[in-house]
């Protein structure tokens, strides 16, 4: 395998831009060509493979303009008509992390619960997964693979990249909840959605700061999985409402979630506390030290 795509010391900054969207671009079609690969698998991935290029275009809009404007509205549409072949999913995480907490309903009603999510997220995928969306899916990753040649990074100097690096990180700074346990889930959610976009564009510098690079992008996909466990829960509550799949299940699951809910709310906020401690100043200036440093451990 090549080294993975991002800055390195004195290396052209235009370069490993260009390589970055490139190798996201190839993460997204191995998620639809890789034989064997199951629909619900084929989702998440191309899901996520289209979060890592909306994070890669709103960092590169200051040079990018309404052309990454236009690719980032594009990837955001097809995500989110994929979103419902993924609740059902959701749905199961959730039912699997409440038997983590240690007061998981009955085993049999926890089969019951599963079949019926299971037989839910069968049917959504076979109508949504279909092979014209697979097309779309395929038509949009040659538009972008096509516009490619066309980003003009090379004059992008590293400290104007540290700067849009730097926005990523003020804006998920700023969505981190006065108050925790107030916090609805909107509030979560909008503050996932930031801490995504975050690690993924913290990614491109990841070989620029070898060991503690990885050890910030582990962190912020701690945040982000507690954050994400917060959301499947509140999407299994949301099945269990009137006339709702898991109606008969509610009296049962809702205490449940609400518990297990705030136990990650409370794993969340001590990791934001320390993921997002430095002011944004700071942050882009240890970037700065970094390129001018010639990258580092510290």
């Amino acid at each position: 395998m090549g080294a993975k795509a991002g800055v390195r010391p004195k290396e052209s900054v235009g370069e490993a831009l260009a390589a970055f969207a490139s190798a996201i671009i190839a993460e997204a079609r191995a998620a639809l060509d890789t034989p064997g690969r199951s629909d619900a698998a084929a989702v998440h991935d191309f899901r996520k493979a289209m979060k890592r290029w909306r994070a890669f275009l709103r960092l590169v809009e200051p040079w990018l303009g309404a052309e990454a404007r236009r690719l980032r509205a594009e990837a955001r549409a097809l995500a989110g008509e994929l979103a419902a072949a993924r609740d059902g999913q959701s749905a199961l995480d959730a039912l699997a992390d409440l038997g983590k907490s240690g007061s998981a309903p009955p085993a049999r009603s926890v089969a019951a619960i599963a079949g019926r999510l299971e037989a839910m997220r069968q049917a959504v995928e076979a109508s949504t997964l279909t092979e014209t969306m697979r097309a779309r899916m395929r038509t949009a990753l040659d538009g972008a693979a096509a516009a490619l040649p066309t980003f003009r990074f090379d004059a992008v100097p590293f400290p104007d990249l540290a700067a849009a690096l730097t926005q990523g990180y003020r804006r998920a700074r700023r969505a981190i909840p006065a108050v925790w346990p107030q916090a609805d889930s909107e509030d979560l959610h909008e503050l996932r959605q930031r801490v995504v976009v975050h690690r993924y564009q913290i990614e491109l510098i990841e070989p620029l700061w070898p060991r503690l690079g990885k050890l910030w992008i582990g962190e912020a996909q701690r945040l982000r999985d507690h954050l994400g466990a917060c959301q499947d829960l509140a999407v299994l509550g949301r099945l269990t409402g009137s006339r709702q799949p898991l109606a008969p299940w509610r009296s049962r699951l809702a205490p449940l979630i609400a518990a297990r809910q705030a136990e990650h709310v409370a794993v969340a906020s001590r990791i934001a506390a320390r993921l997002f401690a430095e002011r944004p100043r700071a942050f882009r200036e240890r970037l700065l030290a970094l390129w001018e440093g010639g990258g580092g451990a510290s």
